[in-house]
């Protein structure tokens, strides 16, 4: 298929819909505990969009930023595996009796944290790769 455009455009409005996902999610830890058993479940669909986004997110790169940037990115992609680790903690939680609202919350305040500190990270390496700019 067609090639993403990689123009700086482009790369604006994907880091932009990653922000956006993330905000989204954070939203969604607040809410969450509301929901019942329905809250896992969106916040489930809240993360599944925020790598979605990250993923097109890279496909905006240019060769030479994701040459430059392999290290930060891969660092974002295991900082994502390690947020969505969190979701395994939960059925366990459960597996083991725990009751599903306690696990929400506990859930909401790992996910809060750490997609927080996720995406001051991946800020800091937009600024280094200079994404957005000509």
């Amino acid at each position: 298929g067609m090639d993403p455009p990689r123009t700086p455009g482009a790369q604006r409005n994907a880091q932009g819909e990653v922000q956006s996902q993330v905000n989204w999610l954070l939203n969604a830890t607040r809410t969450a505990p509301n929901y019942g058993a329905g809250g896992y479940g969106l916040l489930m669909q809240q993360f599944d969009m925020l790598c979605g986004a990250y993923n097109g997110f890279k496909q905006s790169l240019t060769p030479r930023q994701l040459d430059y940037g392999a290290n930060d990115l891969a660092e974002l992609d295991g900082g994502l595996d390690n947020i969505g680790e969190a979701f395994n903690n939960y059925q366990e939680q459960l597996a083991d009796g725990r009751s599903g609202a306690s696990a929400t919350r506990d859930l909401c305040s790992v996910l809060r944290q750490s997609t927080s500190l996720w995406f001051q990270e991946f800020k800091r390496d937009c600024n280094r790769l200079r994404v957005g700019f000509p």
